[in-house]
Formats: structure tokens, C-alpha cells, sequence
């Protein structure tokens, strides 16, 4: 087993963890039930952890959250309507075209 992802918040995780889990890839969530110790542990050590169970899984599922990680895209222009869409879409928001 390898942590795939871990975060602060818990529904970014869950987000992420129906991302892999839709390509068939079993995974394990950690700390699902840890909030009864908050305050006696640090805050990190209780984050929600996202755990993909087989290794050779692995590369596979870091490839599906790097589509899930919307920091790094660029703006994009429509080739049907030339409109400008935010880095987030994949289809056009004007002529809904895919990209």
C-alpha cells in the first residue's frame, strides 16, 4: 500500500478518491474516523488519507488526481467559438465544445 493523497479537508479527498476508484483501482481511506482525537493529536496527524492498496497501481492513479489538480492549467481558447474558458473546463462554457 502507497498514500495517494492526503489533505486538510476531507471532501477534497473523498473528491479524489471517487476519481480513482471509478478506474477500478482499490484504495483505502485512513483516518476516516479519527475526529475524536482532535485536540489530543496534532490537526495533520487526523487529516483524511487516501491510500491506493495495490503498488502497481500506483503511477496509474497519480496520472487520474493530476487531472484533478486544477492549479496548473492554462486558459484555453474554444476552436469552435474562440472564447476564452478557464484552465477548470474542459468543454466550453459559451458553445459547449469539448476541448
Amino acid at each position: 500500500m502507497r498514500l495517494l493523497y492526503t489533505h486538510s479537508n476531507a471532501l477534497i479527498v473523498l473528491n479524489a478518491k471517487n476519481i480513482v476508484a471509478s478506474q477500478h483501482i482499490k484504495i483505502f481511506l485512513n483516518n476516516q474516523f479519527s475526529a475524536g482525537a482532535v485536540g489530543e493529536l496534532p490537526p495533520i496527524d487526523n487529516w483524511l488519507e487516501l491510500w491506493v492498496v495495490e503498488d502497481l497501481h500506483y503511477d496509474r492513479a497519480l496520472k487520474l488526481l493530476d487531472s484533478f489538480n486544477q492549479e496548473d492549467k492554462k486558459d484555453w481558447y474554444c476552436t469552435h467559438c474562440q472564447e476564452v474558458n478557464g484552465g477548470a473546463f474542459e468543454f466550453c462554457w459559451n458553445c459547449l465544445t469539448d476541448v
